[in-house]
């Protein structure tokens, strides 16, 4: 059966990929709603199809690193993730604009930039702003190693 068969509603579920509701949250609605399971790539296919915009914004000056599996859901690179998506124009929720605004404060009081390093558990340290270096939120990495280097 094809996946769109399962879409109760396009125009609703067009809105709600037009207003940024995550493919879980329209996942999770619609098992609440309809009593329909549904999958993330199901409604990712579905917001390709529509020709509606991809909600996530990439943005090599902010990571500039192939970021390993196991980092890529640490608060570091989520709101370095958030700084993009603003940078782009796109609409934050309240939540995540306060806790981007939270963030860039701490950044700023202590004189800190987001730096990364693959070879470590952690993966994310802040670390001393470089004078007249890290002009940005990240520490320079001597090297990109991101989609656009050709490694990740």
């Amino acid at each position: 059966m094809p996946a769109h068969s399962k879409v109760q509603d396009m125009a609703e579920a067009v809105k709600w990929l037009e207003e940024g509701k995550t493919y879980q949250w329209i996942v999770d609605e619609y098992r609440r709603k309809y009593g329909i399971d549904t999958t993330i790539s199901m409604w990712a296919a579905l917001r390709r199809r529509q020709g509606i915009d991809n909600r996530i914004v990439r943005d090599d000056t902010l990571i500039p690193w192939a970021v390993k599996p196991e980092h890529r859901h640490s608060h570091a690179v989520s709101m370095l993730r958030a700084e993009a998506r603003k940078r782009a124009g796109k609409e934050l929720t309240p939540l995540m604009s306060d806790m981007l605004a939270t963030w860039l404060r701490g950044l700023q009081e202590d004189g800190a930039v987001v730096h990364y390093d693959p070879t470590t558990d952690e993966g994310w340290w802040y670390v001393s702003r470089r004078e007249g270096i890290d002009n940005d939120l990240i520490r320079v990495p001597d090297r990109a190693t991101g989609r656009r280097a050709g490694i990740e």
